[in-house]
């Protein structure tokens, strides 16, 4: 007869599911950018990439450098215009490193902010059995208090205590990753008060004469050269200043002793007031700072036409850069030689000065260079031009030089030079006077706005704090066990006779390590355990605890 075994089958296992591709895809993508490795990759990117920015000239800061270099590199001017090297810090590439080492800044820093409270909150872990495989362990005769008593001397010193029964944890150094992620967490402010001054900021630059006729209000189009964040409208915070005085003092040998400029200010909604600033000392108002960066002259040139008609330019002259404000500008009258009858004008009769003005003009030629920055001997060195200015032509150019292109083609000839002090005036070959009035002073503002700034600043402090307490502060550890004294082992202050397996708890045992190398530690623990034991001195002073006393290297 045939047995037939009536035991169910076992239910093949269930074959595991694949993951989905996509999702392992982007899991393992994410774990990449959000690594330690991947965020210093980055970093170094951002710092490569900021190179062209600080080499080449950037359409946002100076434009007419960027016409020059594509003047003097008419084939490579193309090519690094296409990939957004005269933008470089609003370029695509620029503004990808930027996002992801934000991206990956905070993927770094959230999981370890976590652990890291979590940390915080626990009790520091339990005593491990064997305390003699520690880099560092001595046995010491155990305090009065036992436990109690331990678990107070290291919180005397700062320790984090947990104590269980005659077992007593602690732990030191937690400002070590606190330093970290501050560190870390600065970075990313830096980045988002970056950002901040980037979509949100503005500045513009120019140059303010002093005089009632020359007030500045606070519009885009009075700046001689502005920029504005993409978030920012044309609504500009509403201000307007007039420049009052301005006040210069030098040393004998011409260096810079202090500048300070005093304006009436009248901000929207209020009365005109007078204030001052001056180079270190910024002018602080409801939406803007104007910081003084230079100054300059104005020389008044009047000149009178054919007709009769006198017309003054104070256009200011741009100093050459030498200590002695050499300055260089050009005085142009296209309104000249208007006949009063008709009103129209000859564009072949235009009239044009380009002029050099020495503050202290040497007492013997060349006058070529100033020797002095204050008006000690002021001379104007003047150049007539007569004839088409092209300032009709619609192509743009400076205010401060000649279009040298009308000389060249013969639109514009030159009529005579002269030099002149002032209160002199040159009568030219058709009639027409020119005469050197006087001078008048001009700053160089910069009016700016940075939300960010605060933030960067702040961001900056937490920088140097995290970095000092991320490379001074060492995590470390100590653990304390009780033992009864036994055979062979010294007795403790209660058991002079040697005391008993079962005696009690006189002796201490000891141990510690550090989380990160700290060659320090081996001192700190020896203090730590004479302050245990009871002593003053070392722990290996002792001769009978020496004995069983061992302090290794960690």
């Amino acid at each position: 007869m045939t047995a037939v075994d009536d035991r169910p089958a076992t239910s093949a296992e269930a074959p595991r599911r694949r993951p989905n591709p996509l999702l392992a895809l982007l899991r393992n993508s994410w774990r990449q950018l959000t690594s330690m490795r991947t965020a210093l990759v980055l970093l170094f990117l951002l710092a490569i990439a900021a190179i062209p920015g600080s080499v080449l000239p950037q359409r946002g800061v100076n434009p007419e450098d960027v016409r020059d270099f594509y003047t003097a590199n008419p084939d490579l001017a193309p090519v690094l215009d296409r990939v957004g090297a005269f933008e470089a810090f609003s370029s695509v590439w620029f503004s990808a490193i930027y996002l992801l080492l934000f991206t990956s800044l905070i993927g770094c820093i959230t999981p370890r902010l976590r652990d890291h409270v979590r940390a915080l909150w626990a009790r520091p872990p339990a005593v491990p059995k064997r305390l003699e495989r520690l880099p560092q362990h001595a046995v010491v005769p155990a305090p009065e208090g036992g436990a109690a008593a331990v678990a107070e001397t290291l919180r005397r010193r700062r320790w984090r205590v947990a104590v269980r029964g005659d077992e007593v944890s602690a732990e030191k150094g937690y400002l070590k990753e606190t330093g970290n992620l501050i560190f870390h967490s600065s970075m990313v402010l830096v980045l988002v008060g970056v950002a901040l001054g980037s979509w949100y900021g503005w500045h513009g630059n120019r140059l303010l004469v002093a005089g009632a006729d020359q007030v500045f209000c606070n519009t885009r189009q009075q700046y001689a050269e502005a920029k504005l964040g993409p978030r920012v409208g044309d609504d500009l915070p509403r201000f307007c200043m007039q420049l009052d005085e301005f006040d210069a003092r030098f040393l004998p040998n011409g260096q810079a002793s202090s500048f300070n400029a005093k304006v009436t200010v009248d901000e929207d909604g209020g009365a005109p007031r007078q204030a001052e600033f001056s180079v270190n000392a910024p002018l602080r108002l409801d939406g803007a700072n104007v910081y003084l960066l230079g100054h300059g002259y104005v020389p008044l040139i009047r000149y009178t036409d054919r007709f009769g008609k006198a017309q003054t330019s104070n256009l200011p002259f741009l100093t050459t850069g030498d200590i002695g404000l050499t300055s260089e500008g050009l005085a142009a009258f296209p309104d000249a030689n208007v006949d009063p009858e008709t009103g129209e004008r000859n564009p072949d009769l235009q009239v044009a000065f380009s002029g050099l003005y020495l503050p202290t003009a040497p007492q013997q030629p060349p006058f070529v260079r100033s020797e002095h920055p204050t008006e000690q001997n002021p001379l104007l060195d003047l150049v007539a031009y007569r004839g088409n200015l092209g300032l009709d032509a619609g192509i743009p150019g400076s205010v401060y030089q000649l279009d040298q292109r009308q000389v060249r083609n013969g639109r514009l000839t030159e009529v005579g030079a002269k030099q002149l002090r002032k209160g002199e005036s040159w009568t030219l070959d058709d009639g027409t006077t020119v005469e050197f009035v006087g001078t008048e002073r001009y700053i160089v503002l910069s009016v700016r706005h940075d939300p960010g700034t605060m933030l960067l600043l702040v961001s900056s402090i937490g920088l140097v704090l995290g970095l000092m307490g991320s490379l001074f502060v060492r995590r470390r550890r100590v653990f304390v066990r009780l033992l009864p004294a036994g055979p062979g082992l010294p007795a403790g202050p209660g058991d002079p006779d040697g005391g008993s397996p079962t005696g009690g708890s006189s002796l201490v045992e000891v141990a510690g390590l550090t989380r990160t190398e700290h060659p320090g530690f081996a001192a700190e623990f020896a203090q730590l355990v004479a302050a245990i034991g009871g002593r003053s001195g070392d722990a290996g002073t002792d001769p009978g605890a020496s004995a069983r006393a061992r302090e290794g290297a960690e």
